[in-house]
């Protein structure tokens, strides 16, 4: 007697989400120069070759998974937008876009994309912000703000500072707040 299988139904939508979720915990971890189709591929259970089918290749699916990690922007001197990054940070690390303030990528287009979303995400709402308060050096300050958060977080991440790195999320949320000046804004 011989047993009746059913073949295994390819679901197009399922294989793509699988890439994108192994794509942004593989970048995320490893950088976009460090991570290969392959290991993606193989961490989505899918043909790494099904990356140029869906993405056009492994730069595009850098610049689809840092889209699908659009999130709504980041003004840092939002108390409660900076407890919810920091939450997040602590839970899966610096992703991608906070990576862009820091590590190079060898793909130009990867490179560029990254650089894109961390102006939009964290850069511009702060600048706008500062700006609508009156700042005249909103462009400088809210990159210096951004910069100096992005070195916490990925000081912390790296454990590069022991106590930064033992610190509860509560007590660095408190200093990160006196450090960008969130306590002197308007909230």
């Amino acid at each position: 007697m011989t047993k009746e299988t059913t073949p295994r139904r390819r679901d197009s939508a399922a294989s793509r989400d699988r890439l994108l979720s192994a794509a942004g915990e593989l970048f995320a971890d490893r950088g976009f120069d460090r991570t290969s189709a392959r290991e993606i591929g193989e961490r989505a259970g899918v043909d790494p070759t099904m990356i140029a089918r869906y993405f056009g290749g492994k730069a595009q699916l850098f610049i689809a998974v840092l889209r699908a990690e659009a999130d709504r922007p980041a003004d840092l001197l939002d108390p409660d937008r900076l407890t919810t990054l920091l939450d997040r940070m602590d839970r899966h690390g610096p992703g991608p876009v906070i990576q862009a303030g820091i590590r190079p990528y060898g793909d130009a287009e990867a490179q560029a994309a990254a650089r894109a979303e961390l102006q939009r995400r964290m850069v511009t709402p702060l600048r706008e912000r500062l700006a609508r308060e009156g700042d005249e050096q909103a462009d400088l300050r809210a990159e210096l703000l951004v910069a100096a958060f992005i070195g916490v977080i990925l000081s912390r991440h790296a454990g590069a500072f022991e106590h930064l790195a033992g610190a509860t999320t509560s007590e660095l949320l408190s200093l990160l707040q006196d450090l960008l000046g969130v306590k002197g804004h308007e909230m």
